[in-house]
């Protein structure tokens, strides 16, 4: 079981991930400037969809998904985490995407089954 930790099959691939969550931004908020009663239904559809698409992959992970929409004014927006887990199976991946007028930041954490 040890040789397919790494294989592509059961990996958790960053560029995979990324596409996923870009696609998932682009297709949920597009080309929509910021409203403020969107918001939320906006960071529900871009989650839902990360994980749908996550989960059609097929891979033996656990996914959390979060997603940040701030509208741009030029106030500032600091983020971090951290992970206790196993690096050889275990990734993240955190996608920061902006148009005109707001910022989108979403995190997915995969964490091996």
């Amino acid at each position: 079981m040890d040789d397919f930790q790494g294989s592509e099959e059961t990996a958790f691939v960053v560029e995979e991930v990324s596409n996923i969550i870009k696609e998932s931004i682009e297709g949920s908020i597009g080309g929509n400037a910021y409203q403020h009663n969107k918001v939320n239904q906006w960071t529900s559809s871009v989650v839902e969809t990360c994980l749908n698409q996550l989960t059609k992959l097929g891979k033996p992970f656990k996914y959390i998904v979060t997603c940040v929409i701030m509208q741009k004014n030029g106030a500032g927006l600091h983020t971090a985490s951290s992970c206790y887990w196993d690096n050889s199976s275990d990734g993240s991946c955190t996608v920061r995407w902006e148009n005109k007028t707001m910022y989108c930041i979403v995190s997915v954490f995969g964490l091996a089954i």
